[in-house]
């Protein structure tokens, strides 16, 4: 009797200690952290493809959500999210509200396609750098002052919302080419009646594709995408130009990286194409546990070694070799626990 329930105790024990395990793995699997990032649609093909090839090539995943670069920004700081992107660079009072610190993590360069809908016009329309700038603050309201054997058309301006990196970028490439008589910023006073304002990317794309006479800016693979019709541009130098990698290239050659991996605002290229942006990852320089943390470094350095062969395919430029290795040891040494 005695071996008996003896027997059925260590039957009894070996269940409960294989159960409890069970459930505990169980419980660790359902709840493991998913990486969570937000901020510009600028950089979503472009992140998106890296989540497609990250979860393929190592297992990992994130989710990654398109709010603006001012949205990311925004939900960075308020720890709402584990990383986010950004073609804006974070102002003095933003980074000051960073209560867990802020690492920039350049990861490549794209360009800002004008994108437009004619449909009695199947030449390429080429804007100088006049008409770009009047098309925008609404001195050319009319297909025909572009080019007189252009249709008797309205031109229908879509504009990005508010906190948007796209129109920063379009905004200070006209300050430029103007003297400085438009403002660059996230939230223009374009100072006439746009047709529409909209939140995303695809959105303009989709408006813009449905639109006769519309003109709008999306990231130059959005543009592609959406099978638009992209303008050419003229640059400084005098010469119109496409947002081609070969282009952004060009315009990107010699930008030169601060000690933050932030840059000058990139103006006015002579060559290439003029409308062009540099994307940051935004990561903390301290994270609250161990899992987040580990995760955030392993997908900061694949994105910087593996995931820089991705870039060209989708026209973006890479992060030049000596300022990437500058940042692996950054993200390796800056990027840690949070301490208690």
């Amino acid at each position: 009797m005695n071996k008996l329930k003896i027997s059925n105790y260590q039957q009894f024990l070996t269940f409960t200690l294989v159960a409890a395990t069970t459930i505990t793995y169980t419980t660790h699997a359902a709840f493991a952290q998913l990486l969570r990032g937000a901020g510009d649609s600028f950089a979503q093909p472009l992140i998106e493809r890296y989540s497609q090839e990250y979860q393929q090539q190592t297992g990992g995943n994130f989710k990654y959500s398109s709010v603006g670069s001012g949205g990311g920004i925004r939900l960075f700081t308020n720890n709402s999210v584990d990383f986010g992107a950004t073609t804006l660079i974070p102002t003095p009072i933003e980074i000051n509200q960073m209560d867990d610190g802020l690492l920039m993590i350049p990861t490549g360069g794209g360009a800002l396609a004008i994108v437009y809908h004619l449909k009695e016009v199947s030449s390429d329309v080429k804007l100088s750098r006049d008409q770009l700038a009047k098309i925008f603050t609404g001195q050319i309201t009319n297909w025909q002052q572009v080019n007189s054997r252009f249709p008797n058309k309205k031109i229908q301006v879509l504009v990005c919302s508010d906190n948007c990196g796209t129109n920063f970028i379009l905004t200070k490439y006209l300050r430029e080419i103007t003297g400085g008589k438009i403002v660059a910023s996230r939230n223009p006073d374009w100072g006439f009646r746009v047709f529409s304002t909209l939140n995303q990317d695809s959105e303009i794309a989709g408006e813009v594709k449905r639109i006769d006479g519309a003109i709008g800016y999306v990231q130059t693979n959005v543009a592609l995408k959406n099978n638009l019709s992209i303008a050419s541009i003229e640059n400084q130098s005098g010469n119109y130009v496409k947002p081609t990698l070969e282009e952004t290239k060009k315009a990107l050659a010699n930008v030169t990286f601060h000690d933050d991996f932030s840059t000058e605002d990139i103006q006015d290229p002579e060559n290439g194409y003029p409308l062009v942006s540099l994307i940051w990852l935004l990561v903390h320089k301290k994270y609250a546990n161990q899992e987040t943390l580990e995760k955030t470094k392993n997908l900061m350095t694949w994105i910087l070694t593996k995931g820089q062969q991705i870039n060209e395919d989708l026209g973006y430029t890479k992060i030049p070799e000596n300022v990437n290795k500058k940042v692996i040891e950054a993200v390796n040494d800056e990027v840690n626990i949070r301490p208690f």
